[in-house]
């Protein structure tokens, strides 16, 4: 990832503005938008400009239409002036529709409105969004190794496997506090959960770092991307960000909160207030203001599950608006098109999750002894194991998906061996349930 070209000043660009160009330049221009699309001049200086204009003229144009579009925010650069925000048409229909989605309409109709189905979807989501939230910044670990570690319980073996641990801790503990106002003192509890035991220097985990050592960097020639404001001036620019956070309606100017949770995102992210762990202290704190704004659905998506299949764009997201004297704009766009993905992702799973478990009903509905003995949590394992024949399956696991005691787990996965639909094999003191490779067999067998 690269600096982003930035244009010459406005006042050097109007000083060499050619006169017979004035009514074009600020009359003509249709909007802030360049085919529906809201344009940094990185990218910008690469499109064939309006016929009579070049590109510099064409950019002043575009950033004088901005003008009535932009709003100040109180949330400041490190040079002191307010970064600002807009809202043009590609805002407003991500927003449309992510308060539709995200804050009701599937809550009647969807498995996610049952607390059964809705226990396993959570920890899918929550386990989903700790891995790949460790990911963007370096964990190493396989998806199915973590999965299977947050399932059962099983203590982290390295560093990779401890940050995934912490933000599976982490996103947990956010739900409880979701109704209560951010403050500096908890934005560096969440920082210590998210980092405990995975930094270079222990001392630094739940602190803001005392140094203006940290940068971002081009990792392929080390050219700094971002130099973050200075740690003496911390403290006080968190407690501009945690008021910012808990404003409510009468916030001038009202920011809705879906853009007001990213942009709480955009600022830790731009701050750096830590040694480490900004990134997931920033996602952490994005999600706990969606809850609390009552975006009930954020808890079953994954951001960072996107971002990780494309991190450069997010990289420069943060750099268009640093580039571009504090237009926050890009980083909105970006992150409202990262949640809807994210919003699809899941609509997508629970189609699949659907016709699975259509698929296992209608084969255990034609086994007449299995009809009325498996519940809902033995459907569900069964959908699964028939998916990923040799899977394994631990009580501790089977217990943490469904939110029943060990007993109840137990009973589930002994039922299954007893029908003869999991294999029981012993690894070390306890049991492993293992998923036959003949599984559908087994099942369409029982009772003929």
């Amino acid at each position: 990832m690269k600096l982003p070209h930035v244009p010459k000043t406005i006042g050097q660009i109007l000083a060499t503005l050619r006169p017979e160009n004035i009514p074009q330049v600020f009359e003509l221009q249709p909007g802030p938008l360049v085919n529906d699309a809201y344009l940094h001049w990185d990218e910008l200086r690469h499109r064939i400009p309006p016929e009579g204009l070049d590109h510099e003229e064409w950019w002043l144009g575009l950033r004088w239409a901005r003008q009535a579009l932009l709003r100040t925010l109180p949330l400041l650069d490190k040079n002191g002036q307010p970064f600002t925000f807009g809202s043009p048409e590609p805002v407003q229909i991500d927003l449309h529709h992510i308060d539709q989605d995200a804050a009701g309409k599937i809550r009647s109709t969807s498995s996610l409105s049952t607390p059964a189905h809705g226990n396993e979807f959570l920890l899918r989501s929550l386990i989903e969004e700790a891995i790949t939230s460790s990911q963007l910044e370096g964990a190493s670990t396989t998806r199915r190794v973590a999965a299977a570690m947050l399932r059962e319980g099983r203590a982290p073996r390295d560093r990779s496997e401890q940050m995934i641990f912490n933000n599976y801790l982490a996103m947990r503990a956010i739900r409880e506090f979701k109704d209560e106002e951010l403050t500096p003192a908890r934005l560096l509890e969440i920082h210590r959960m998210v980092t405990e035991n995975t930094l270079d220097d222990p001392t630094d985990v739940g602190k803001l770092r005392q140094a203006d050592d940290i940068r971002v960097v081009n990792t392929e020639d080390g050219t700094t991307l971002h130099q973050p404001p200075p740690f003496k001036e911390l403290p006080e620019r968190l407690e501009r960000i945690c008021a910012f956070a808990n404003a409510g309606e009468d916030q001038k100017p009202f920011v809705h909160p879906v853009l007001r949770a990213i942009l709480l995102h955009f600022m830790i992210g731009y701050d750096h207030p830590f040694a480490d762990g900004n990134g997931r202290t920033a996602r952490a704190v994005f999600y706990w203001l969606m809850l609390r704004s009552g975006y009930w659905l954020a808890e079953f998506i994954s951001i960072s599950q996107i971002l990780r299949k494309a991190p450069a764009q997010y990289g420069r997201a943060y750099l268009f608006t640093e580039s571009d004297s504090g237009d926050t704009t890009y980083f909105l766009i970006h992150q409202l098109a990262t949640i809807r993905k994210a919003i699809a992702s899941l609509h997508d799973y629970l189609a699949r999750k659907a016709k699975e478990q259509r698929n296992t009903e209608r084969l255990i509905a034609e086994s007449n002894a299995l009809k009325n003995r498996l519940n809902y949590r033995q459907k569900a394992l069964l959908t699964h194991a028939l998916k990923h024949p040799g899977a394994s399956y631990r009580v501790e696991g089977h217990q943490k998906t469904h939110s029943v005691v060990y007993q109840t787990a137990r009973a589930d996965l002994l039922t299954l061996v007893e029908l003869g639909l999991l294999d029981k094999v012993k690894e070390g003191r306890a049991y492993v349930f293992i998923a036959p490779e003949d599984l559908a067999r087994r099942v369409a067998g029982i009772g003929k």
